[in-house]
């Protein structure tokens, strides 16, 4: 029987979950994972910053923060001809989803007239098609839907109550309610966290209730773990222990069975065994190239020989397209 999603998860079963023995955990989120994906595959996406640095939020984990003294300097809007250069290549690396970043709080009018552009574009080339670009009005995720965007990305990045240690220049409510104006444009919604920025493991569980609890899950969850950016007030955070982020993952593919979990950002600082856990906890998604919007990424051959080693293979974009079909 298939484990059929809910939206009405409670914080004393989330914990609970977090709380089983460890194989216990991961048996359970393997036997959901089953139910709904090949657990040989993996979906690969390449994210592109087309607009880097400069960004007027105060997010404490980010080096593009115009608040903070870092090594990241501000960037123009690239070209368009230079972005679908990068998808062109991204899709022959074997991606099937381009995920363009900008660094604002949200888009003004001739941004958008850029980036939609850029959303044709690389359609066109039959890639998926995904951005993050801050905050947007249901008349803006409406503009990317029209362009043909896919996905649109906009973490929740921590738990409600742990959201004001991090971050002051918006708040949570506004996050939630990006994610309804897509959600109602039609778009498809990427929507995870970031582990390591001093939160408990009860925020990292209600993190992923609020995720659940949404009135339809995220078709992508990215649980990424902080990658410590030099000038940032979370430069010195502690690291999250592996294990504790493979739970984590365990616990995402439980609540959400139906959705991608993608193993995203810090992947360069796990070991190949922590990733082979994370695979066999239920994720299902990577990000493939050499960097993460300012981030360094494990580089393609790596990749590679990982899935090799592992028996594993990225999925095609027929199958995914399946997938979300079904």
């Amino acid at each position: 029987m298939q484990a059929q999603p809910r939206h009405d998860w409670t914080s004393e079963e989330v914990r609970a979950l977090f709380a089983l023995p460890f194989p216990e955990l991961l048996y359970r989120a393997q036997t959901v994972h089953r139910q709904h994906f090949n657990p040989c595959e993996v979906q690969v996406s390449t994210l592109c910053s087309i607009k880097t640095g400069g960004c007027p939020e105060d997010c404490n984990y980010c080096s593009q923060s115009a608040h903070f003294d870092t090594p990241v300097k501000a960037t123009k809007l690239m070209a368009e001809a230079e972005v679908l250069a990068a998808a062109r290549a991204a899709k022959e690396a074997g991606a099937t989803r381009f995920c363009m970043g900008a660094a604002w709080r949200a888009p003004k009018d001739r941004d958008m007239e850029k980036v939609t552009a850029l959303v044709r574009g690389v359609k066109a080339l039959g890639l998926e098609t995904c951005a993050t670009l801050g905050m947007l009005s249901p008349a803006q995720a409406a503009e990317l839907k029209t362009a043909g965007l896919d996905y649109y990305n906009h973490n929740i990045d921590t738990s409600e109550a742990h959201y004001g240690k991090v971050i002051t220049t918006r708040s949570f409510a506004d996050r939630i309610d990006t994610l309804a104006a897509v959600r109602a444009a039609g778009m498809k919604v990427c929507c995870g966290g970031i582990l390591g920025m001093g939160e408990t493991a009860e925020d990292r569980g209600e993190m992923l209730r609020t995720l659940a609890n949404l009135p339809v899950h995220p078709e992508s969850v990215p649980i990424n773990q902080l990658m410590p950016a030099k000038g940032t007030p979370l430069a010195g955070a502690d690291k999250v222990e592996p294990m504790e982020f493979v739970r984590t993952i365990a616990v995402a593919r439980i609540l959400m069975p139906k959705s991608f979990v993608r193993l995203s950002a810090g992947r360069e600082a796990m070991s190949d065994e922590t990733q082979a856990l994370c695979f066999l906890a239920g994720a299902n998604s990577i990000f493939y190239g050499e960097k993460l919007l300012t981030a360094g990424n494990p580089d393609q051959d790596h990749d590679r020989r990982l899935f090799a080693s592992l028996g594993m293979k990225p999925m095609a974009a027929a199958e995914e397209a399946t997938h979300h079909a079904a």
